[in-house]
């Protein structure tokens, strides 16, 4: 079960890293702003998830079927998904297809205009099956992975996925321009084999009924917002992804033009890198956190993922303010960004191992849905915001003072949380409210 699971987080991984690295690039050779390209790449899917991701938790938590109640929304899910990523890859020659056919019919419609339109519209059927693929593949990691390992299952997870970091902007991230549609096509039908084997290989146990709801509709909404949303401790929870993705996402968006050639007049030099040598760069950051990973699980298990989290947002945040001070080329950009990846990867171990424990596990999709759709506020609002600094200042360094504050803000957002949780009982005798 195991192996499974961490094969399919390994082919996950890639397919992760792939819309985010690729999408903004296609864009901007559209001529494509940077707050417009922030909204279309990560903002409009994270909406989408913000709505979308309370009826998941519902469905999927009362489901009882022949596979479980996690895996039949994999099996369905996950079609769709590689369907909208093989359409986002040819968004370029049916752009130019479809207002080639616009303009032999009078309308004023650029080729440059339909692709954008293209890839808007594909980054809403993966926001939409995404959603799915993504949070059931998570509420299955408390279903079948024992409590007393999470910290260690974590950790091979996460070194899995820099595995599939490495991969992709290894060996295929160069690539983005010349052969777009074969890198989505080709990662799209490994994706569906490793997660079709995994529905396949993963058995789920045994559970009870599912509650009994006495109200409908609105009523349980109200349910769900009461539930969720009334105690400050699960909001302490929720406002660590908020501003870490705040983070990561704008970071994972921007530096992209920030370390290769921006393409902006009157914006300040870039580091004017090719895709190539900006994805050597990229891929060997992945391996400094492989062993970060696979140490961190243990380490985790025994001090408490909450300690861990706060040392790691602690360290990511410095991380990314001596990077604004301190790249200047090539070598600076790797040095300081294997940092950022190894603090982060000590952040990210912790968190994933930290809503097990401190989630209630009978409606952990509810409550794992809840924290997400706060986290999504800063996916949403992270790029368009930075962009929008980054076209104020004229400078893409300016991304990590965005980072670099929001990161902060996720550390005071942890160090609340401990006080809090210390409060109900802290190692001892701790049990999640209400």
């Amino acid at each position: 079960m195991m192996f499974w699971m961490l094969w399919g987080g390994f082919f996950f991984s890639i397919m992760e890293w792939l819309v985010p690295s690729v999408l903004p690039l296609q864009l901007r050779w559209e001529g494509a702003g940077n707050a417009l390209i922030g909204a279309v790449s990560q903002s409009l899917p994270a909406v989408i998830g913000i709505f979308l991701n309370p009826v998941v938790s519902v469905q999927s938590d009362r489901h009882r079927g022949i596979l479980g109640r996690r895996r039949p929304f994999l099996l369905w899910g996950v079609p769709p998904l590689v369907l909208s990523l093989v359409l986002m890859g040819a968004a370029k020659p049916l752009g130019n297809f479809i207002g080639g056919g616009f303009q032999r019919m009078g309308w004023e419609l650029s080729t440059a205009q339909v692709t954008v339109a293209l890839m808007a519209f594909c980054a809403v059927v993966f926001g939409i099956f995404n959603v799915y693929v993504n949070q059931i593949y998570n509420y299955l990691f408390a279903d079948v992975i024992p409590a007393e390992t999470m910290g260690r299952f974590i950790g091979a997870y996460r070194a899995f996925g820099a595995v599939g970091g490495f991969a992709f902007n290894r060996w295929a991230f160069g690539f983005a321009q010349t052969r777009t549609l074969e890198i989505y096509g080709w990662i799209a039908v490994l994706f569906a084999a490793a997660f079709f084997l995994l529905v396949w290989r993963v058995k789920e146990g045994e559970y009870g009924p599912p509650a009994r709801e006495s109200v409908r509709g609105l009523g349980l909404v109200r349910i769900y917002a009461r539930e969720c949303y009334s105690h400050p401790f699960y909001w302490a929870i929720y406002l660590i992804p908020l501003f870490f993705w705040s983070t990561t996402v704008p970071l994972l968006t921007f530096v992209t033009f920030f370390a290769t050639s921006a393409g902006k007049p009157g914006y300040a030099p870039t580091l004017g890198l090719s895709l190539g040598e900006f994805g050597q760069i990229k891929s060997w950051t992945f391996l400094v956190q492989i062993p970060v990973y696979f140490a961190i699980g243990p380490i985790v298990d025994r001090f408490h993922p909450l300690r861990v989290s706060i040392a790691g947002l602690f360290l990511t945040s410095l991380s990314l303010f001596c990077s604004y001070a301190f790249i200047k080329d090539s070598a600076t950009l790797q040095l300081w960004w294997c940092m950022f990846q190894v603090t982060s990867a000590i952040e990210i171990g912790a968190y994933f191992a930290l809503l097990p424990r401190l989630l209630p596990l009978e409606k952990y999709g509810q409550f794992f849905t809840a924290n997400q759709i706060v986290g999504f506020l800063g996916v949403v609002l992270g790029p368009v915001l930075s962009g929008m600094l980054i076209d104020a200042k004229h400078d893409y360094r300016q991304v990590f003072v965005w980072c670099g504050v929001s990161c902060a803000l996720g550390f005071a957002s942890s160090v609340a949380l401990y006080v809090q949780w210390k409060r109900l009982g802290g190692d001892g005798h701790f049990a999640p409210p209400g």
